[in-house]
């Protein structure tokens, strides 16, 4: 970020919900904000926010229509920053699995979202998280709880990159079992709950992002 100007973050706006919210939440962070669907604006933009709700072949797909595949492929292989919430952090992963449905998400992480292994599911509330001690996202918010809305995560975590490039920040929480909870891999970062819907608690870490672009 330019020392004294405001980052600008563009919401992509293809068609997911909760973009009005995330908009606000990003302003309330100290962003200059512009929901757009302009694939030229979210390439330009200081950081990108990949919204989405509802199901992951519904949100791949708008994605694709869009073209949104193309601008966080093109925006990651500049070192350009994006953040993926809920169904767009999950679209990140290979594959997800939904009721038998195989769809291929965009590919920058291996793995797949499938059903939650709990016995109450959709996972609903309030959950703390375990970040690493080194995680921008989550600096000085140890012990707060984040806003979850889902019944599919990833669950597994294979991605372990040789020297000289770095590891990602891999951030856990439970629900019956562990999952992937956050990410911070180099310029692309994802949360699977909402910060937009977490309180002071999600502003304050989405307020670290804007502060790293």
């Amino acid at each position: 970020m330019t020392e004294g100007r405001t980052p600008r973050v563009v919401v992509f706006d293809y068609g997911s919900g909760n973009v009005h919210s995330a908009v606000k939440a990003l302003e309330a962070a100290g962003a200059d904000v512009e929901l757009t669907g302009n694939r030229r604006r979210a390439q330009e933009a200081d950081g990108l926010l990949v919204p989405g709700v509802g199901a992951f072949t519904a949100v791949a797909e708008a994605l694709r229509a869009s073209h949104g595949d193309e601008v966080v492929d093109r925006r990651l292989a500049g070192g350009r920053p994006v953040l993926g919430i809920c169904v767009g952090m999950q679209v990140m992963f290979e594959r997800g699995v939904e009721h038998g449905l195989t769809t291929d998400g965009l590919g920058e992480w291996p793995g797949t979202v499938d059903l939650l292994r709990a016995d109450v599911v959709p996972h609903i509330g309030w959950n703390t998280v375990r970040a690493p001690q080194d995680s921008v996202l989550f600096s000085g918010l140890q012990d707060e709880r984040f806003y979850f809305v889902h019944s599919y995560a990833a669950q597994d975590w294979t991605l372990d990159p040789e020297p000289p490039f770095p590891k990602p920040k891999v951030t856990w929480a439970e629900h019956g079992a562990p999952f992937v909870a956050a990410v911070e891999n180099g310029p692309l970062s994802a949360t699977q709950f909402h910060p937009e819907k977490s309180g002071r608690a999600g502003i304050q870490l989405l307020r670290n992002w804007v502060r790293s672009l």
